[in-house]
């Protein structure tokens, strides 16, 4: 059975702005969906402005790896969908965050930090090296590249320490970052990657595209036995 994914955008800046709708004109969780879909995922997309932000019980249930990407709208997510989410990792669901997503109030949740770093929005070249050759997410991935447009992302990046961090990336201001970590919290696994700026066509580049693709395999639930909490009779011999 293939794996479920649902791809979280807001949908806000392709709709308000002329430059990112040409660059992804039905949307960053459009583009991510299509290539996933040709990865062989099920894929559900999911929005804001949807019922219950398009995230139900329902929906979260059928879901093994959720997929966020977020920038202007962060408050504007309910404390019960984060809350709803957050759930869902704790017992088993795969959580990617993506680019500006460090500031979405369930990765904050999740990692009970800031998540707060440097920041300048002028599209110049990032790349990208790939730290941990032998990670899965790592699997198909050059050593290093570049892409010729990004935001830069500078350390310091107030996060916990990562359990692995599998990307460095490298800036012509000379800033460094940690682009690509990642985190346990409960039963589930949670990834962040840094690219993916809306006004630069990111999410089209076929390494990013494989990263990603990687990742959700990465972070899908294990299947492993669920851990019993509270009191515990003591087994009969």
């Amino acid at each position: 059975m293939a794996l479920r994914v649902t791809v979280w955008n807001e949908f806000i800046h392709e709709r308000r702005d002329k430059e990112v709708r040409a660059v992804y004109p039905d949307g960053i969780h459009a583009a991510l969906a299509g290539f996933l879909v040709e990865d062989g995922f099920s894929v559900r997309l999911a929005s804001l402005e949807q019922p219950e932000h398009g995230l139900s019980e329902e929906i979260l249930a059928q879901t093994d790896v959720l997929l966020w990407w977020s920038h202007i709208a962060h408050h504007l997510v309910s404390d019960v969908v984060a809350e709803r989410i957050e759930r869902r990792v704790l017992s088993g669901m795969g959580f990617i965050a993506l680019h500006s997503s460090q500031k979405a109030k369930v990765f904050r949740r999740l990692l009970g930090a800031s998540c707060g770093l440097k920041w300048r929005e002028s599209g110049e070249r990032e790349r990208i090296w790939a730290v941990e050759p032998s990670h899965p997410i790592c699997r198909g991935v050059p050593e290093s590249f570049e892409l010729p447009h990004e935001e830069m992302y500078g350390e310091p990046f107030a996060i916990p320490a990562p359990d692995e961090v599998l990307f460095l990336s490298w800036f012509p201001g000379g800033e460094v970052f940690r682009s690509g970590c990642t985190f346990t919290r409960g039963l589930g696994k949670i990834f962040y990657f840094q690219p993916g700026h809306e006004s630069f066509p990111t999410y089209y580049d076929p390494i990013v595209q494989r990263i990603i693709s990687n990742a959700v395999c990465w972070a899908a639930p294990s299947g492993g036995p669920k851990p019993t909490f509270g009191n515990y009779e003591k087994e009969k011999a």
